[in-house]
């Protein structure tokens, strides 16, 4: 029979309290070895929320998936603030190159196909969020990219 655990863990900072402590503990396999790997495997996304998955086999054996944070969280650690506005207000300015790295770090993880898909659904996301594109809200952005004002690079 095979286990599995999912669960949203701070990256590079998981613990062997809630969530996965519990989790993990009736399932007779070592915690601690549990989480060393998962910090490992999630530093790279310190300060965000990373969804992982343990699944453990009927012999112990443990494997570990980390998903892709969530597009919000990777907006704001690329912006470095903690959250996104509250009411009409702007909180920040993502560059198209900040828009593209975030792009590739989801290409996999979304709908789109194109990179100039996924880069479009990331300026998406600001709307919400209280973020411009190159100093235009995000549904202009949106336009200027289909217009080719803003250039998003064939791959």
């Amino acid at each position: 029979m095979v286990d599995i655990v999912e669960s949203l863990v701070p990256g590079g900072k998981a613990t062997a309290g809630p969530p996965l402590g519990p989790s993990l503990g009736p399932l007779g396999i070592n915690i601690k070895q549990v989480v060393d790997d998962i910090n490992e495997a999630t530093k790279e996304f310190d300060g965000m929320q990373v969804p992982v998955k343990v699944i453990v086999g009927a012999d112990k054996k443990v494997t570990i998936e980390v998903g892709i944070p969530p597009t919000p969280a990777l907006i704001l650690k690329e912006l470095g603030i903690e959250k996104g506005a509250s009411e009409d207000e702007i909180v920040g300015n993502l560059t198209i190159d900040q828009v593209l790295r975030i792009a590739r770090v989801k290409k996999d993880g979304v709908l789109s196909y194109t990179l100039k898909q996924t880069a479009k659904e990331i300026v998406g996301t600001c709307v919400p969020m209280g973020v411009t594109v190159e100093g235009m809200p995000p549904r202009d952005a949106q336009r200027a990219i289909d217009s080719g004002e803003l250039e998003i690079p064939d791959e």
